[in-house]
């Protein structure tokens, strides 16, 4: 069932509020493909928006086709879900809108076989974790668990358990702190344990 523009603007609001548990992540799988770049997650035609991010977010993915469904990824999302991808996610430009806004509405985790390095870390210093594993074996509307520090991504609708590459610990500490900005603000400085 898609949203209105309203609901998109409520989801957006909720997701602000969306706290990851990184041993407990859950939700709905939504599948976009190899090569998602970071103008399909944050549209360029949408450049006039990068300072109002709640109004930028309503337009997370809405250049991207989701495997199942014609709707818009903002129309069918819920705070908690998941963004599945294949292979070179995040490629393109640098734009650090694109994981920031994927934050904002309350994605939990992007999933994917490989990510542009940039985005990575983007993503990482915004607070969204990024998995990489074999997507191959997720569906479009999976229900996925995941826990970061043990490593493990379940698929309940499956049952089917996969293995992830592990996050650097410092890149852990980070997510565990919300965000490299929240990490600092904490720490008075980049800490490295």
């Amino acid at each position: 069932m898609s949203q209105s523009t309203d609901e998109i603007t409520r989801t957006v609001r909720e997701g602000k509020d969306f706290e990851r548990n990184l041993e407990a992540l859950s939700g709905q799988a939504w599948c976009v493909g190899d090569g998602v770049s970071t103008d399909l997650i944050a549209p360029g035609r949408y450049f006039d928006l990068r300072s109002n991010l709640d109004t930028l977010a309503e337009h997370t993915l809405e250049d991207a086709t989701l495997e199942t469904t014609d709707a818009r990824f903002m129309e069918v999302m819920t705070p908690g879900d998941f963004v599945v991808g294949g292979r070179n996610f995040g490629q393109g430009s640098s734009r650090e809108h694109a994981p920031a806004i994927m934050e904002r509405v309350g994605v939990s985790a992007v999933i994917a076989e490989s990510t542009a390095r940039i985005f990575y870390r983007n993503a990482v210093n915004v607070g969204l974790p990024i998995i990489t594993c074999d997507t191959s074996q997720i569906e479009e509307g999976n229900e996925l668990h995941v826990d970061l520090l043990d490593g493990v991504l379940v698929n309940r609708t499956t049952g089917d358990e996969l293995v992830i590459d592990p996050l650097p610990s410092v890149m852990m500490q980070i997510l565990r702190d919300s965000g490299l900005k929240a990490h600092v603000q904490t720490h008075g400085a980049l800490e490295l344990d």
